[in-house]
């Protein structure tokens, strides 16, 4: 938040001298909360050694900050709060946060009314951020927070030419390495259980499945009728098994779109007398702690959850120290993650 006297030393020459990112010069300039001690003596003395002189009306625009980021939640269905997958990664987001000493405020948003009146919080200056969490395909919040000016990551996308800053997971890959992993096992009558299909997650777990399958055996395996739609939750997913299991009983290996759904798989499999892994091998999808606790325990891909948590604050917080930045994008890698189900 400062500028260049004639010949005078940049922000990025204090940061370069302090061996810090540019956002947290900006922060200790500023006297925000969450810097170490040890970080902003290092700050401190660049800031002296240099004899960098901040701006100090963008000092006084900063210093007017809430020291509050809103976890904006928009799944519209309510039984999805109870899943595994939001408690953790408000637990991530939460860690994340912790050394910040900014407010994690948590919100929902389902309605066009909800929409309107977060907007109108946000633009009240009661928050210096948001996150977005859940969005679905077609949801204008994004783009409606991007156009107030408001520093906003998501997790995850609503399409593949995303324009908001996003972090994700590599689903497409972490499909495909699944179902490499069940046809290296012998496999070969494998099928899917996906979430919801509008969102852009569930879409690119099913492209992975579909790649891999088609070359492993020239598409045969990736027709619509190996797949069946959840939501991600337990109930969906044994509903999907049941289903799949009805229309082609010989299959002998299944993916499902979350740990979750895996679970009302293995239900319905032990309904119909099915041995897991004997019978049917079984892959679900974050490795939550859930998959250690299944019986047989699940074979899974694994989200980096922790790591997502980290990547979307920093983001966040690059946004809030340079508003005229471009959107940045970053996808993570996933890992297979092998226990017995498979």
């Amino acid at each position: 938040m400062g500028r260049r006297r004639p010949g005078g030393p940049t922000l990025e020459e204090v940061a370069v001298r302090a061996g810090v990112g540019r956002g947290t010069v900006s922060r200790v300039i500023n006297n925000a909360a969450g810097v170490k001690a040890s970080t902003r003596r290092a700050v401190q003395r660049a800031v002296e050694e240099l004899g960098y002189v901040p701006n100090l009306a963008a000092r006084s625009l900063a210093g007017r900050r809430a020291d509050a980021v809103a976890l904006v939640l928009t799944e519209p269905d309510w039984r999805q709060f109870a899943e595994p997958f939001f408690s953790e990664i408000v637990r991530s987001l939460g860690d994340a946060l912790a050394d910040t000493g900014m407010q994690l405020l948590l919100t929902l948003v389902r309605s066009d009314a909800e929409r309107q009146r977060f907007l109108e919080y946000a633009r009240g200056g009661r928050v210096d951020g948001a996150l977005l969490v859940s969005v679905h395909a077609g949801d204008p919040l994004p783009d409606m927070l991007a156009e107030a000016r408001l520093p906003t990551v998501m997790l995850g996308r609503r399409s593949g030419d995303e324009h908001v800053s996003y972090v994700d997971a590599d689903n497409v890959g972490g499909a495909r390495s699944a179902v490499a992993h069940l046809l290296k096992r012998g496999r070969r009558e494998i099928a899917t259980i996906t979430g919801p299909l509008d969102m852009y997650v569930a879409q690119c777990r099913l492209r992975g499945y579909r790649e891999a399958m088609a070359t492993a055996t020239a598409g045969q395996g990736g027709e619509r009728s190996w797949v069946a739609e959840s939501d991600f939750t337990q109930e969906s997913g044994r509903r999907a098994m049941a289903e799949l299991l009805e229309r082609h009983p010989e299959i002998d290996g299944v993916l499902a779109a979350s740990d979750t759904t895996a679970v009302g798989a293995l239900q319905a499999l032990r309904a119909a007398g099915r041995r897991v892994p004997e019978d049917v091998a079984v892959i679900g999808f974050d490795d939550f702690p859930l998959a250690e606790q299944t019986e047989p325990r699940l074979t899974t891909v694994r989200q980096p959850l922790e790591e997502i948590g980290r990547a979307m604050i920093r983001l966040l917080l690059e946004e809030m120290d340079e508003s005229a930045v471009a959107w940045r994008h970053v996808i993570l890698r996933t890992e297979l993650v092998v226990r017995e189900s498979s």
